[in-house]
Order: structure tokens, then sequence, then C-alpha cells
């Protein structure tokens, strides 16, 4: 049975001049994608946003593998332009509140059931173009992968099922079938 590995990405440069989406890793989640990579199995294919932060997550899997990776802006995180860069006390302030009312547009930012549903769709998609004969990596973000735990956990939206590391750089696993719940967060 094919299985799904999602990752999140790790440590990445702040910087407030630079639009979020073009961020990349800091040398810490360099280092720490790596050595995920050294002891990754043999995935038979690799999905990233199109986040650079993302796709330099992916980067160290595909290149050990000889693989490409496979982009898409629907496995990006949820759409938070309307407010870019925020301080991360009022980061983590405002994502409370984007996860405790799934239904409202807080500050401007991507509904979280909205992030959901195209998250879901996004992994149902990256499943369907697979070979069958390989386990999938998909390498993403924080915020839709805990709203994808959310739906295989069939939960409602809650802040709960996010990433324990603070950095990021975690990962579950779950089967293609998405019929079985995940297991349960672990850090790179």
């Amino acid at each position: 049975m094919t299985r799904v590995v999602f990752l999140t990405h790790a440590e990445v440069e702040i910087d407030p001049g630079v639009a979020v989406p073009d961020w990349g890793l800091s040398e810490v989640g360099r280092a720490r994608h790596s050595a995920f990579a050294v002891g990754a199995p043999a995935f038979g294919a690799v999905f990233s946003s199109t986040e650079r932060k993302a796709k330099e997550g992916a980067a160290p899997v595909a290149e050990r593998l000889g693989l490409e990776v496979r982009t898409g802006a629907a496995l990006g995180e949820n759409d938070r332009s309307a407010t870019g860069y925020l301080p991360k006390p009022e980061f983590e302030a405002t994502a409370d509140r984007f996860f405790a009312q799934p239904d409202a547009s807080v500050r401007g930012w991507e509904r979280a059931h909205d992030a959901q549903a195209r998250i879901v769709s996004a992994v149902r998609d990256a499943v369907a173009e697979t070979r069958p004969e390989g386990d999938v990596l998909i390498v993403a973000h924080g915020g839709v992968g805990a709203l994808l735990r959310c739906h295989l956990l069939d939960r409602d939206i809650t802040r709960a099922e996010d990433q324990p590391h603070p950095g990021g750089g975690c990962w579950y696993a779950f089967p293609a079938s998405m019929d079985v719940g995940p297991t349960p967060w672990r850090a790179i």
C-alpha cells in the first residue's frame, strides 16, 4: 500500500523585506533537511509547494533519489498575503484566530476551511498522478499540515493538530487512500 509522508519545511531566514513565499531555509533548516534525506525511504515521487522554503526542503531527498521535485501552488501555505510578514507575537495571535474561526477571513487571510479543502484536494491529486510502486513525499507547510491532519482524523479544525517543533521540519505519514488517520508528528 502506498504511503504519503507529509513534511513541513524547517527553519527559514526571516526577512521582513522579502515576500514570505520567497523566504529560503536557514542554515539550520538546510542541515535538518539534509539529515532527513540521508535516512529517508526510497520515495517514488517528491512533491512540494511552489514556495522557495518548501522546494529547498524537498531538494535533498529528490537529489539523493534522482527524482524531480514536482511542484504545485495548491500545496502552498494558507494565503496570508493580506498581512505579509508579522512579528512573532502578532503572527501567533493571528494564527490562533485563523484556526479558531475557520469560516472567517481573519485579517484578510484565506479562510481555514478553504485552505483545508485546497490541501486535501492537492494531496489527492499528487497521489493520483504518482506511480503505485513507491511512497510519496510532500514537502509543504505547518498550517496546511495541521489542516490536513484535522481532515485525516475527522476532527474539527483546531490548532491542537499543529506541528510540535517551533522551527517546523516535522512529518507524519498516512495511507494514500486517506481513509486511516496519520501517525503522530515527528521532528526531523
